[in-house]
Order: structure tokens, then sequence, then C-alpha cells
């Protein structure tokens, strides 16, 4: 294989893996933990964060601050499932290139 068809072949790769990371990036994903559901973006942007108030007492909030790291967590292990199925494909096992 010549220089040139290598260089269409890795530019062709690019461009698709440019393509699967827009689609990701534009995903919603969403967790709930107890009365605190976080909603992100594929690129790991919080684009809402809701507390339902009518389970939630005033002692709660120390309880309240845990589940929104925790919802917030679970939405990050979901975009990067996310990424790594759509994306493995092109980066082979090397964690971490998204």
């Amino acid at each position: 294989m010549n220089i040139q068809a290598m260089m269409k072949q890795a530019q062709k790769l690019q461009k698709e893996m440019l393509e699967e990371k827009g689609k990701i990036d534009a995903m919603q994903f969403e967790a709930t933990s107890s009365f605190v559901t976080v909603k992100m973006t594929g690129d790991k942007k919080v684009s809402e964060v809701i507390i339902n108030m009518e389970t939630l007492e005033k002692e709660d909030i120390e309880i309240l601050q845990d589940l929104i790291v925790v919802a917030t967590n679970d939405c990050l292990k979901q975009i990067d499932a996310e990424t790594e199925k759509k994306m493995g494909k092109y980066t082979q096992g090397m964690p971490g290139l998204f």
C-alpha cells in the first residue's frame, strides 16, 4: 500500500471518528439517585439538575449533595461507556483517547 492510499484511509477514519464523536456529544444522558436527577450531554456538560423537593427534608442537605455527586458520576460512566462502544473500533482498546 502506498503512502497516498494510507493517508486517504487515515483521513477517512478520522472523519468517521469525528462524526461518531459528534453523535455522542449530541446525545442526552440522565441518571437518578433517590430524589436527584442529573442530565448531561455526551460532551460531559451538565445540562440540568432536578431535585424532587417534595421528598426533601431540611436535614437532608448533605445527603442531597452526595446524591448529586452519585448521579453526576453515573452520567459520566454512561457517557464513557457509550463513547467506548462507538469509538472503541477506532481506538482498538486504547482507552482515554476521547
